[in-house]
């Protein structure tokens, strides 16, 4: 892929950002996920590339725009094939709130790279890169923790483990308690949680719990970016999840995706704008009527490069 794409990617996260961002704190996370979609398609459609969605807003007629399956880019015969997994809102409810950690996010790799996650559930464990290979999904929480503080030389009571504040997750709760970790709850966006592991600086160690497949697969694209370790394991509950699953050629249901099974493709870009305030990301300031600051990161796998793009706009 075109290295010069690198900065397109992070046009379309910026446009989703300030316009989803105009609805901070005001109560309604559809109106704040449309404007963040309707901007993410509209800044999709000049650049140069014959785009995808595997991961979008759902099935073709749940979603009027970014459809999985839904065709993006300019298309010419000189552009390249991409998959693109898209969340132009991680964190809807946290956009209507008024609370931290929203990002719009993109993930891009060529075709065929991305892997095809039905709308579902999904097990995670995510670290960093001082962590990686150090934790299983198989493996006990608290044999989980204990090596990844050996890894990163850490005593077990220093290690901060982030999930999702969720009734399913109380006995992961327990166990994070009783082992002595520090632990973060977090309402929602568990991309931006599974990010966090990727950088020192936020303070989180590992992510655990279970959440969104597709947010997974969005996730592990920008961990494989940071060299860190990423798992899955489908959560298949019903018959039409077990049919989704076949479909795309698993049939066994309890098999652990490894980072490299979710991201096949090893030149991969991630960018990221931050939405509200958050760990990794400053959220949209505006600075005046014509004009907005914004905070972005963007990465590619192939380079392991890591860029943080502080940018001021004129509306």
């Amino acid at each position: 892929m075109d290295i010069d794409l690198a900065l397109s990617y992070v046009r379309v996260t910026e446009a989703a950002a300030i316009s989803a961002s105009r609805l901070l704190g005001r109560g309604d996370k559809n109106a704040a996920d449309d404007a963040a979609v309707t901007a993410m398609r509209k800044m999709f459609d000049v650049i140069p590339i014959k785009g995808k969605v595997v991961i979008g807003e759902g099935e073709m007629d749940e979603a009027p725009m970014l459809y999985i399956g839904e065709e993006l880019g300019i298309r010419d015969e000189d552009s390249i094939e991409v998959d693109i997994a898209v969340d132009p809102l991680d964190g809807t409810n946290l956009v209507a709130k008024g609370l931290p950690n929203a990002l719009s996010v993109v993930a891009i790799s060529p075709k065929g790279g991305l892997l095809h996650a039905p709308d579902m559930y999904m097990e995670k464990i995510a670290v960093g890169r001082r962590a990686r290979g150090c934790v299983s999904l198989d493996a006990p929480l608290e044999e989980n923790i204990k090596n990844v503080a050996k890894a990163l030389n850490k005593k077990v009571e220093d290690v901060t483990v982030i999930m999702l504040d969720r009734e399913r997750h109380y006995e992961l709760m327990e166990r994070v308690r009783k082992v002595g970790a520090r632990m973060k709850l977090i309402t929602d966006g568990d991309i931006a949680a599974a990010i966090a592991t990727g950088f020192e600086d936020t303070g989180v160690d590992i992510m655990v719990g279970t959440g969104g497949a597709p947010e997974g697969v969005i996730a592990a694209a920008a961990i494989k970016c940071l060299g860190g370790d990423f798992q899955g394991r489908l959560c298949v509950t019903c018959e039409e999840e077990r049919r989704r699953c076949i479909e795309m050629g698993i049939t066994d249901f309890k098999r652990i995706m490894y980072i490299d099974d979710i991201v096949k493709a090893e030149d991969v870009y991630f960018a990221a704008t931050g939405v509200s305030d958050g760990d990794l990301l400053k959220g949209v300031v505006y600075l005046s009527k014509d004009r907005v600051k914004t905070q972005s990161v963007v990465m590619r796998s192939k380079t392991g490069t890591v860029r943080f793009i502080n940018a001021i706009h004129r509306l």
